[in-house]
Formats: structure tokens, sequence, C-alpha cells
């Protein structure tokens, strides 16, 4: 399930307050999903990482009540304790947390309480991990634990990672190495261990290395650490086009640019273009970069489009844009 697809399905069962487990692999963005639609609804949002809870973390330590001459339970802090809250409780990496810590999840998802702590009525649970074939430290899931949940599966997706990419202003060399290397998006090799290997999370962190001012006989180095080596060395040869741009300023304000043939370049214009246009997207600007896609091989010409829509662009506000759709209309059929 795509990452767009997976949101709607999650805000619809948050509603019927119906236990959901995300499945997916390491650095794709699972518990980045489930923060956005907690804040996109306003909800609390807090994020319990079990592996690092021991069994009394979460059920409570036991104590002598002596008015009550009885043994209790003191529910855990952390836990939320407003009747009138309302939020998600994100239980992640369960399946890396010992069994005796997931028994007492699975009293808490079962009932909506452990020891003497109760679940507020308005919060849901939401949980997440690895899977077995990823290779990492897992314990197995028990049966009836598993059948508490509504499992759901998330995919990697370009298109949806670079509708995110573009709202999140992530560099444009590195959303446009991924749409001429789509490959590079995600490549994890279990059996090879990897320290470092791309993904969606590791690309944000060359985003941060990037604006971060590393020096440049330094900057390999610290892209590897995050995406591995082969991904370093193939994004920064890439990068080294960005120098053959041409002056999107002066092309958004309807003067005519050389138009490099060369499709590394020809990628990095096109979302290097969006990005300027993210800018500052007002309808004649718009209109000089439909104008420039006409001196563009007409794949590029449609990819420069597509790129533009995915990034909320209004193409159709643009004065040329039926005149575009009647140049291209055979490629969008």
């Amino acid at each position: 399930m795509r990452a767009d697809a997976l949101a709607q399905t999650l805000d619809a069962l948050i509603d019927a307050k119906m236990p959901v487990f995300i499945w997916g692999a390491p650095g794709i963005g699972k518990s980045s999903i489930v923060k956005q639609v907690a804040q996109k609804r306003e909800l609390d949002f807090l994020d319990l990482r079990l592996s690092l809870l021991d069994p009394t973390d979460l059920k409570g330590i036991p104590f002598f009540d002596a008015e009550k001459r009885q043994g209790v339970w003191a529910p855990p802090s952390f836990l939320p304790n407003d009747p009138d809250s309302k939020g998600i409780l994100f239980l992640d990496e369960i399946n890396t947390a010992a069994p005796s810590v997931q028994a007492s999840a699975y009293q808490l998802i079962l009932d909506r309480a452990v020891g003497e702590y109760r679940l507020p009525d308005g919060w849901a649970i939401v949980a997440a991990g690895n899977r077995e074939t990823d290779r990492g430290v897992i314990y197995r899931m028990p049966s009836p634990l598993a059948n508490r949940f509504v499992h759901l599966e998330l995919e990697v997706d370009l298109e949806t990672w670079k509708r995110w990419a573009y709202a999140q202003a992530i560099d444009a060399s590195i959303v446009a190495f991924l749409a001429y290397d789509s490959s590079m998006l995600f490549r994890f090799d279990p059996s090879e261990n990897p320290k470092a290997f791309p993904t969606p999370r590791s690309w944000e962190y060359v985003d941060r290395i990037l604006k971060a001012g590393i020096e440049r006989e330094r900057l390999k180095e610290a892209i590897a650490g995050a995406v591995g080596e082969e991904a370093s060395v193939a994004f920064l040869s890439f990068r080294s086009v960005m120098t053959q741009l041409p002056d999107f300023d002066a092309l958004l304000r309807g003067e005519k640019v050389e138009v490099n043939e060369d499709a590394k370049v020809l990628t990095a214009t096109v979302i290097g273009l969006v990005n300027r246009l993210g800018e500052n997207a007002a309808p004649e600007k718009i209109a000089h970069a439909l104008s420039f896609s006409f001196d563009l091989p007409p794949e590029f010409a449609v990819m420069l489009v597509k790129e533009m829509q995915s990034a909320g662009i209004d193409t159709e506000a643009a004065a040329n844009w039926e005149a575009w759709v009647e140049r291209f209309a055979y490629l969008l059929a």
C-alpha cells in the first residue's frame, strides 16, 4: 500500500477505533505517516518504543495500599490519563520487544487497559514493525496478539515520495537524482547487513547534510554514512551536472535559454525548474515554463508538467495550457 493510501485507510480505521499494525522495511516512513495523520487531525501523538521498555514500564510498579490493605499497581506517568483527551498511541518496534513486554502490550491492545491503567476512549492504538524478511532483531508475534490488529503493509513509491519532498523543500538535486534513478530511493539487502543504505529516511538525512555546510572534500564520506558508498558516489556524480543548468530566473521571465540534451541535465533541469516555481507559481511564470517545454524532448516536456502537478502547481492557470495539451496530447493518451 502506498503512503497516501495508507494515510487515508489509517484515518478511517482510527475513527472506527480499530487497532492497526503497519508492516514495512526500515526507513520507509512508517512512524512519519502516523505522526502526520495525528497532526492533520489535531490529535495528541505518543510514540512508545517498546523495545526500550520493561514489562513493568507498561503495567506499572506494584505497591501496598495501606488504606485499602491490598496490593495495587501504580500506572506509568507517560501514558495518557486525561479522560477527555484524544490522540494516537503509537507502539513502534513492537515485534522487536521482548516477549514479556509484548505480553503487557497485548493486554493494553486487547482490553485498552493494563494493570490499574485504562486508555482514555478518545485514543486509538497504532503499532508498527519491520518484517521478518528484513532480518532485524525481532520476535515472532504471538497469534492472539496478531489477530487483534488490522494489518497493512507500506510499500515504497517514488511519486508519493516526490510529492512529500516538494512540500518539504528537499534539495532539488536529491529529487532529480531519484527521478533519474528510482532504484536508489530504497535499496536494502538484509543478507548483507549494511550499516548505511538508501531509504526515504536516509535521503532526508542527505538533505540535512547538504544544508549543514560540510566542506566539499568531506561531503562524500558524510553522504556515504547516510546512504552507503554506492549511492553516495552515484548521487555526487549526478549532482555535478547541476552546474550545467539554465538560468531559471531568466527562463521564468520568458527569455530564451539553451537546452542541454544530456538526460541527466534534462532531469535536473525539470526538477530544478519545478522547485523554483514552488517559490513563486504566478500564472505568467507557469506559462513561461510551459513555453520552455516546447523546446524539450517530448518525454521531458511531459515529465515537467507531471512534476509541476505533483508539486501542486496549477498548470491550467497558464494562458498557453490548451496549446501545451494540444501539442503533447498524443503522449498523454
